[in-house]
């Protein structure tokens, strides 16, 4: 960035001292308005990455939201499983008293069993009713009996409805605490991705408040940089009118008193003497004047119409505009031609005194003497007056 800016104002530098050669508010301009353009691309990269922060802030908040909802459900898991972890050792401490309990019911059945065996022999309980010697012994008997039986029939089945009560409860406990555990295994694997998502989150956030911070610099040289070359760009515009109407002054002792029309079409060009380029087909466009661009006839027929007057932009249809004259009554305003790399291959505007204003490929805008030298050899005689 900062040999860019080195190079701009070397550039800046070269344009103060050579500005009266080579165009300096043009190339100023164009360098303003490349560092303008710079300048709006880089708020727009700006406001995008702003724009991009807001949405990744709220990224992050909603991440914190779910993390510590997480939390909170995990730590809520985690009570729940301790409740059914304490509910199953209370259950497994009811199991151990129903199975002593069934122990005892076990051994009563034992003892009644052995109650009615004898010596290695078992005794139905048949065999006890008939064993009886009386009516009344027989109603004892069958009494005892069916009270033995019911009562090992409520011990069975009391014993069964423990045992399918405490194992569907232990079922039921198991199941739940699986569900528990499984929940918590998967809300801490939830967790882990919420925070490593969080953590992505805040290292792109770094990311983008450092292209942030980058940004806002280069806003700020940018924005001093372009005050800069708008200074250099004032000064340059103030040493090319003060240049200006030196020239002004300067060549104005070469012109003869005019008045009228002739006048402003000869000094209109003045302020691109010596900060003008010749270019072929120049001086037709907007662009090309506002950047001192012009070919020969380019350049009178915008002089011309600066005084109001149109007249065509070609050599040879300029050579027969208005009404041919000879050289002895030429006067400023009139048009004259020279023979270069064809017959009236080259027009300027005359000015006095054996000068002519035009715009020649060495010297682009210049007043040039045709009354020695190269004009004077190339001057044909053809002098033409548009404008009395």
């Amino acid at each position: 960035m900062w040999k860019r800016v080195n190079s701009k104002k070397v550039l800046a530098g070269i344009t103060i001292i050579f500005g009266l050669m080579v165009a300096a508010p043009l190339n100023n301009d164009v360098t303003y308005a490349d560092t303008q353009e710079e300048l709006k691309e880089k708020r727009q990269e700006l406001e995008s990455i702003q724009a991009e922060l807001i949405e990744l802030n709220e990224d992050i908040e909603r991440a914190d939201e779910a993390i510590n909802a997480n939390k909170e459900k995990i730590k809520e898991t985690e009570l729940q499983i301790e409740k059914k972890e304490e509910e199953m050792e209370e259950l497994e401490a009811g199991i151990a008293d129903l199975e002593k309990n069934i122990e005892k019911r076990a051994e009563i059945l034992k003892q009644r069993a052995s109650a009615l065996q004898k010596n290695g022999g078992s005794i139905q309980y048949l065999d006890v009713l008939f064993g009886s010697t009386s009516f009344s012994d027989f109603i004892d008997r069958f009494a005892i009996v069916s009270k033995i039986t019911s009562a090992d029939k409520t011990i069975i089945e009391t014993y069964e409805a423990d045992m399918k009560k405490v194992e569907k409860q232990k079922t039921e406990l198991e199941e739940k605490l699986n569900e528990l555990t499984d929940m918590q295994a998967e809300l801490e694997v939830m967790q882990e991705e919420t925070l490593g998502q969080k953590q992505q989150n805040e290292e792109k956030k770094e990311e983008l408040e450092t292209k942030e911070a980058d940004s806002k610099a280069m806003i700020n040289q940018l924005e001093l940089e372009a005050n800069e070359l708008r200074q250099v760009g004032e000064n340059a515009q103030a040493i090319v009118n003060s240049n200006n109407q030196k020239n002004i002054e300067k060549h104005s002792s070469q012109v003869q008193p005019v008045s009228g029309n002739a006048s402003s079409i000869i000094s209109v060009g003045y302020k691109y003497i010596g900060n003008s380029t010749y270019k072929f087909g120049g001086g037709r466009t907007s662009s090309d004047i506002s950047r001192g661009l012009f070919d020969c006839s380019g350049y009178v027929s915008w002089a011309f119409r600066q005084g109001g007057v149109n007249i065509p932009a070609s050599t040879s249809a300029l050579s027969g505009v208005g009404k041919k004259i000879s050289p002895s009554q030429m006067k400023p305003g009139d048009l004259v031609f020279f023979n270069t790399y064809k017959t009236n291959g080259h027009v300027g505007i005359y000015v006095g005194g054996n000068k002519f204003i035009g715009s020649q490929n060495s010297t682009g805008v210049a007043i040039a003497n045709m009354g020695s030298g190269y004009w004077a050899n190339t001057f044909n005689g053809h002098v033409r007056r548009v404008i009395n």
